[in-house]
């Protein structure tokens, strides 16, 4: 075995033939091919499977019984491997508190640098904050009424796990004897905290009670010296019996439960430091730490959206949708036809004198105030009964407060689900969405609070941090030299592999999967690990061309420090560039598992047999059309101002395919998904679920009878949901094996063969054909079902086979396979042929919607739109539909769109894959830049006038894809080209 390659021998994984191949260590070597040609069998189930079980296998015996035991893959040897890491498309969070600041650890360290060399500011005026004396809070306490009882406490332990017997132990020999347990009295000479050490608790301890009086000054002053020795210079005053109006630091009297004596229920709790405090206002600031700018922490979260940053809550506009419905209809969430919703409606229409069938738009602004959020006044409510018709007096609660109350109170999930369609995302009106607490709000490292960078790009927050120490002073620039050398240097990570355009308090769960992965390579980058073997699932998902060059260069550096990279990769640019491409194929799914070609790209474009090799070198292409479709109606978006886009207005033509380009964080999915789509499901389906982006209006919409999105969200959560079940190919087949003999003689119904229900499934694993095991801190892993072997149905269900084979069988076939079996029926094969003109050939019919990648589930949904019978005038809007396809799928995928369009639809994609943006109708480029220095229509027309713009990006790259380009046409773009414009 030579050491200076990756040796791989024997390897059957899926449809791998007993396949051997050497990849050079420390080079970037990219595999390509055909989908389900066996790319990702080879990279991904074979070598860095194989890595990841040795990794494990070297760990102690402890550790391996929490990771649990791996199998090793069909494979004989693979050889000179190296620590093995994935980077894949995975999103890199769906927990809403993720950010790309917290998931790429930058938050970590914007929260040291603040907490560090931060300069704490008061909250409600703006000064800065000084610190506190002990003789100044001396003088706070006295500025109570005389006569005031009031408790010293020393909060010795804050939010900390433990059982503290020996802290206890010392404050009795201390001479202390009563504490306060999270909330609860405790006299230490009689009792004993029984504290669970696994959960966290706060503990102070009660120094003195005082009552404030001059002749006590100097009683008060020692308690309150001892108080701030005991808990490293905190104090906590605590008033039991405080009026509504008493104050103290800046407080008022509040109910805080039980802390240290049982009796009172309104109490004022006030909390001094010596540290900061604003004498100005007389507010006391917590002591600054790290956590106190986490919104994932008590400490530093907004109290109003505990640290989300939004706030649900019922709308007007979803309660009352049609303002010219009759008050007994306009209240969407209330049914008229319920009596208990009647009887407020009538009372209340009857008190202010008007009849339930006046519409509601008719009403006067303080009476429909009334019905939406109640009456100041009260409203007699009549109730019939056995003993006759009962009068109560009392408030009307109002519809909205009504369905906010039932929202909280239920539980019910049915009533929480109905309540939610009324109910809308806001942004938190206490934080402004920035998620913090006022006082760390207010913290400043070089005037610029921790909020404002969060909201700031990653290129814009790279430059705000350039140069930083020349404003600060020596003390604080020596502290935050270090911190700040990271945080630039993650910051120009990020930019160098295209992300600058995302700002650091986006949301993880709403990132791309190409994002997700540009994410955590730049995080590897940061590593600066060398003698690593990196396996990355086509990371040019999502980027345009111009910036597919930056990630060219990153991948590159990582090889020139000293790793060794496997690419799962289509792309053209990629391939020119790798050391090595490995070409796998022939064909897809059982005609491929070979490798047809290995070496560098001219000896790919030589290989007699490699269709890769073929499109590289020109002998095979996806043509132009002969010419673009004409149109004479338009679906128009007028001021869309949503996220970046800048009040834009927008053409696309009915009747023909649309391709949105432009570079990454343009605006492209904002338009598609925030404006189009969601405007369109508001309008026209009623839907009032879907908050649309904000924009003036969507003309031309009497020329689209529906709208479809097709994006790359899951089929289906769970491993129960497939591609059969989902196209409905699974009911055909089942009824083909109820109609077998042996079904027919013991009476098998269709229900039989279905995995979802009692009866023929596996009951071990539920028909689910694996089990879940838990891995406690790691994610949860899926392993066969023992019982079943995987099959899903119990043996007697296996009993009943069709033409040789079992109901499993067939689910393990391909689409391909499937295709040729039930060749005789027709409903069947057309079903299956729509998946393989999609080119989903190789898929297998019960492959788990959870093993689909975004392009395979979106290439799904298209196949199943195929199936249905359309009259036309459907709009359907796809994102990056090419995700995953090498050239010749993609020109298939051509072909099904242009088929969906001349069917009388209209089609518009999001797209970067310069092959199908060529075979539009009518290209839409947004720009110039991504983020804030995005959202503008840069080019608008044919593809040929798209590529005539010189400050097009799309255009400049396009140029080449399409002959005879007349270079001295229209430059700006922002006409209106005849779509005939060849």
């Amino acid at each position: 075995m030579s050491e200076e390659y990756i040796e791989v021998r024997g390897a059957e994984e899926h449809n791998l033939t007993d396949l051997d191949v050497e990849l050079p260590r420390e080079s970037l070597n990219v595999v390509t091919g055909l989908s389900g040609s066996g790319k990702s069998s080879l990279a991904f189930e074979t070598i860095y499977a194989e890595g990841q079980r040795r990794y494990i296998e070297s760990l102690s015996a402890y550790a391996r019984n929490f990771l649990g035991q791996m199998d090793k893959p069909q494979v004989e040897s693979v050889e000179g491997l190296s620590p093995a890491i994935s980077i894949d498309q995975k999103n890199a969070a769906n927990n809403p508190r993720s950010t790309v600041g917290t998931v790429t650890e930058l938050h970590d360290y914007l929260r040291l640098l603040y907490a560090r060399v931060g300069t704490p500011h008061c909250p409600e005026c703006g000064r800065e904050v000084g610190e506190q004396s002990a003789q100044q809070m001396v003088r706070r306490i006295f500025d109570l009424p005389a006569g005031t009882k009031a408790k010293l406490l020393a909060p010795v332990v804050r939010d900390q796990k433990g059982a503290f017997e020996d802290l206890f132990e010392d404050l009795v020999n201390e001479g202390y004897s009563r504490v306060a347990v999270d909330g609860e009295s405790y006299d230490l000479a009689y009792d004993d905290p029984d504290l669970d050490e696994n959960y966290d608790h706060t503990v102070d301890v009660v120094v003195d009670r005082v009552t404030v009086t001059e002749d006590a000054r100097s009683r008060i002053t020692d308690s309150v010296e001892t108080a701030l020795d005991e808990a490293d210079g905190v104090l906590k005053v605590v008033v039991p019996d405080a009026g509504p109006d008493t104050e103290l630091g800046g407080a008022t009297a509040r109910s805080t439960g039980d802390l240290a004596d049982d009796a009172a229920d309104d109490r004022l709790v006030v909390e001094f430091s010596d540290a900061l405090a604003c004498t100005h206002c007389g507010i006391d600031i917590s002591e600054i730490e790290t956590r106190s700018f986490s919104f994932n922490s008590p400490h530093g979260a907004c109290p109003e959206c505990e640290g989300i940053g939004n706030t649900k809550e019922v709308s007007e506009d979803l309660v009352v949708v049609d303002t010219s419905k009759p008050i007994k209809d306009v209240f969407e969430a209330w049914s008229y036809q319920r009596s208990y919703y009647r009887t407020r409606l009538d009372a209340v229409a009857a008190h202010f004198g008007v009849s339930v069938d006046t519409p509601f738009d008719e009403l006067d602004d303080a009476v429909q105030q009334a019905f939406l959020y109640g009456t100041s006044d009260e409203v007699v409510f009549e109730r019939s009964t056995k003993n006759g018709t009962r009068r109560k007096e009392k408030r009307f609660e109002g519809v909205i407060p009504n369905l906010e109350r039932r929202y909280v109170e239920t539980d019910s999930e049915s009533t929480r689900d109905h309540i939610e369609t009324y109910m809308s995302v806001t942004t938190c009106p206490a934080c402004d969405g920035t998620r913090l607490k006022p006082s760390s709000r207010a913290v400043l490292v070089d005037g610029t609070p921790i909020t404002d960078v969060n909201r700031m790009s990653i290129g814009d927050a790279l430059a705000h941090f350039e140069g930083m120490e020349a404003e600060l002073d020596a003390r604080d620039t020596k502290i935050a030299a270090e911190i700040l050398k990271e945080i630039r240097a993650r910051l120009g990570f990020m930019t160098e592999v295209g992300l600058e355009y995302l700002t650091l308090d986006r949301e993880a769960s709403t990132l791309s999967g190409g994002e997700s992965q540009r994410i955590r390579l730049a995080t590897q980058i940061g590593s600066g690990l060398v003698g690593v073997l990196y396996v990355l699932d086509e990371p040019s998902i999502g980027l345009h061309q111009r910036d597919n060059d930056r990630l060219l260069n990153t991948l590159e550096e990582l090889r020139d420090l000293g790793n060794t990279l496997i690419v799962v990769e289509h792309d053209e640019e990629t391939m020119r560039r790798a050391d090595t491409v490995i070409d796998m194929g022939p064909g897809p799914g059982r005609h491929g598992g070979e490798v047809v070609a290995n070496g560098s790209v001219a000896d790919v474009m030589a290989a007699t047999d490699s269709i890769t090799g073929d499109y590289l070198a020109g002998r095979e292409q996806i043509p132009v059309p002969d010419e673009r479709r004409d149109y004479d109606d338009t679906l128009t978006v007028t001021g869309a101002r949503q996220h970046n886009l800048r009040n834009l207005d927008v053409d696309l033509p009915i009747g023909a395919f649309t391709a949105i380009t432009g570079v990454s964080g343009s605006g492209k999915s904002t338009l598609m998904h925030d404006i189009l789509y969601k405007g369109l499901a508001r309008e026209m389906n009623d839907n009032t679920s879907v908050d649309p982006g904000d924009h003036d209006a969507i003309e031309g919409t009497e020329h689209v009878e529906t709208v479809r999105l097709i994006d790359q969200s899951p089929i289906g959560r769970t491993p129960r949901s497939n591609p059969a079940t989902y196209t409905g190919i699974f009911d055909y087949i089942r009824e083909k094996f109820a109609q077998t003999k042996l079904a027919t003689q013991r009476g098998y119904k269709k229900g039989r063969f279905s995995f979802n229900v009692k009866g023929g499934r596996c009951e071990a694993c539920g028909g689910q054909g694996t089990q879940k095991i838990d891995m406690n801190f790691l994610s949860d892993v899926h392993v066969p079902c023992e019982e079943c072997g995987g099959d899903r149905y119990n043996d007697e269900t296996l009993d009943v086979t069709f033409k040789g084979k079992t109901i499993a069988d067939v689910l393990d076939m391909s689409v391909e396979e499937a295709h040729d079996f039930f060749e005789a029926d027709s409903r069947l094969g057309r079903r299956l042929q729509l998946l393989e003109d999609v080119g989903l050939d190789y898929m297998r019919l019960g492959q788990p919607s959870t093993t689909l990648s975004g392009g395979e589930a979106q290439r799904v949904k298209l196949a199943e739109e195929l199936g249905k019978q359309s009259s036309g005038d459907t709009l359907y809007l796809l994102d990056e539909p090419t995700t995953g396809l090498h050239s010749h799928d993609e020109r298939k995928l051509i072909e099904v769109l242009q088929r969906l369009t001349d069917r009388g639809n209209t089609v518009v994609v999001i797209e970067h894959e310069l092959d199908l943006v060529k075979n539009a109708d009518h290209v839409v480029d947004l720009g110039p830049e991504g983020g804030a220095a995005g959202g503008d229509v840069v080019a608008t027309g044919t593809p040929e006038a798209v590529a005539r713009t010189d400050d097009s990006h799309t255009g400049r790259y396009l140029r080449d894809k399409l002959p005879a380009v007349d270079r001295e046409g229209p430059r700006s773009g922002r006409e209106k080209p005849a779509l005939s414009d060849d």
